[in-house]
């Protein structure tokens, strides 16, 4: 067992449906395990499902099927990295086209109300170029869009007029 996981508080018996959610979409992951609750409790009945444990990305998280005490927020989020443009956009249309929905500058939330960052390194290598002017012009790009498009951040680094 690990020292330390995040646990993910789900509604009502949803943990393992976000699991195999984002098992379907990211690699190394995958869903390990569930615990059925031992005794009946304010979210669970005997026998049900209360946590399910799944690996996002190489990191270990527990989805725990709480009820609907709780929801999530923006104050916490998935930051994930990219490479190129389509893994942006399959991971960015994946959380979105399934009952997710946008916001700007790289942020999306899941059908179960995570917010995630979908972003490409050369957004992140742009906003830390050495030049401020380019830097700026990379925030200015980024601020204009929801997925980030990675032609138009080098456009703004580089100076070029953009369309995002």
């Amino acid at each position: 067992m690990a020292k330390m996981t995040t646990c993910l508080w789900f509604d009502h018996g949803q943990a393992r449906a976000a699991a195999e959610f984002y098992a379907s979409v990211f690699p190394d992951t995958h869903v390990s395990g569930a615990l059925a609750s031992p005794a009946d409790n304010p979210s669970t009945k005997r026998g049900q499902e209360i946590t399910v444990e799944f690996t996002l990305l190489g990191q270990s998280f527990v989805g725990l099927n709480g009820g609907s005490n709780f929801s999530p927020n923006e104050a916490v989020s998935f930051q994930v990295f990219t490479d190129s443009q389509e893994e942006t956009d399959r991971y960015w249309n994946a959380i979105v086209g399934n009952g997710g929905a946008e916001s700007m500058c790289s942020w999306c939330k899941d059908r179960w109300g995570f917010s995630w960052q979908i972003v490409p390194r050369a957004l992140m290598a742009g906003m830390a170029d050495p030049d401020p002017a380019a830097a700026k012009r990379v925030m200015e790009a980024m601020m204009t869009m929801r997925k980030i498009d990675i032609a138009g951040i080098e456009a703004g680094r580089a100076g070029e007029a953009t369309d995002a």
